[in-house]
């Protein structure tokens, strides 16, 4: 038995964002608008580009650019201020996964009040936000499509995962020139990223069918087309980067991530790891420790990237997952876990307890404690 619903409407397509004011009126969006995103966008002239067609187009926008990677309850509390100043009716979220992640996480305060930490950890029940449309420039997250926002704790640096319904951004605005700038670093481990989104999805224990029919396209996308897109900045293999990150978060965005995941957020909450690094950074030893409990599952991963073939035995495939990926992550220039900054062995214990504290552990297809965490850390600093 499984239960799926998705209230965000899509506009995906080269030049998208010209059609932005429209989408917003069609959607009932008010004029007084908060465009949540970052200072390098900014720099870039995106946000001031955003900002201005909304302006002719008789919307009252205000920029809030204070959005860093990974961030925390402090950024939300200020761009909550800033919405609740500005009189803002809603919200324009332009950026990454943090700046659409961010986007959300204010609506809701500014609309439900209180913390995000309230939220995360139980202490206020969800209620309606203000309406987000996100507007996604990486191809990635997925965060456009999803039920999630994953903000850091002030304090403690413990990634908290908000997670409901309401979170779903009734607006996604997806336009692929808008990744058309991101270096290749960062097109390489945001697109890594939508692939752990679609492998995660569709093999987690929360799995269905209408996830995996997403997950089967997306992964056909992706394992394609991020070379290209990496090496050679190809439109056509952008758009369909993007395409792929936005069948990912369709997949994962009504199942679950997984321990990739978990650790992906441990590192980003010690080391302040790019969500996208760290996920790309532990994908392998991951896959690798959760096989024996995941053969099947891998194997129809495997099938649908095109790295078995429909009579290969589930084993023979999960083994060619594994191969295939290794040389992918090598060939996009992916570091390993003993090449991150500040990455050492006497911090696996802390990396191992924040992983096993992750709300998302328990969709993993192998059950993972303290001890399996840290083995998985050990096996990646061993490579």
């Amino acid at each position: 038995m499984f239960t799926y619903s998705i209230q965000t409407h899509i506009a995906f397509g080269d030049g998208a964002t010209h059609h932005l004011p429209e989408h917003l009126v069609a959607q009932g969006f008010g004029r007084r608008l908060l465009l949540v995103t970052d200072p390098g966008l900014v720099q870039a002239g995106v946000a001031e580009r955003i900002a201005d067609l909304l302006t002719r187009s008789g919307f009252v926008p205000r920029v809030f650019a204070e959005v860093r990677p990974n961030p925390d309850e402090a950024v939300c509390l200020a761009g909550r201020d800033a919405f609740l100043e500005h009189r803002a009716d809603g919200v324009v979220a332009v950026g990454g996964g943090s700046s659409l992640d961010a986007g959300k996480a204010i609506a809701l305060l500014a609309r439900q009040g209180g913390t995000p930490s309230d939220y995360a950890l139980g202490r206020r029940p969800y209620g309606p936000p203000a309406p987000v449309c996100a507007v996604p420039t990486t191809a990635g997250t997925g965060s456009e499509v999803t039920r999630s926002a994953v903000i850091t704790e002030q304090g403690t640096h413990r990634k908290l995962t908000l997670k409901h319904e309401v979170l779903r951004p009734p607006l996604a605005v997806c336009d692929p020139a808008l990744t058309a700038s991101l270096p290749p670093d960062v097109t390489a481990h945001t697109g890594v990223d939508a692939l752990v989104h679609a492998i995660e999805g569709a093999t987690c224990k929360g799995a269905h069918p209408i996830a995996r029919a997403y997950a089967r396209e997306a992964l056909g996308l992706i394992y394609p087309a991020l070379p290209r897109a990496v090496h050679a900045g190809d439109p056509a293999a952008r758009r369909d980067m993007l395409l792929g990150s936005l069948l990912a978060g369709l997949a994962f965005g009504s199942t679950d991530v997984a321990s990739v995941h978990c650790l992906a957020e441990a590192l980003g909450s010690l080391y302040d790891t790019p969500h996208g690094l760290a996920n790309a950074v532990m994908l392998l030893p991951t896959l690798r420790y959760n096989q024996p409990y995941a053969a099947e599952a891998y194997a129809w991963v495997a099938r649908a990237m095109g790295l078995a073939r429909e009579e290969d035995g589930d084993e023979r495939a999960a083994e060619a997952l594994l191969e295939g990926l290794r040389t992918w992550l090598d060939d996009l220039g992916i570091p390993k876990l003993r090449d991150l900054p500040g990455a050492k062995p006497s911090d696996f214990d802390r990396l191992a307890t924040l992983a096993y504290e992750n709300t998302s552990t328990p969709s993993n297809p192998r059950p993972m404690d303290v001890r399996d965490y840290r083995a998985v850390l050990e096996l990646a600093y061993a490579d």
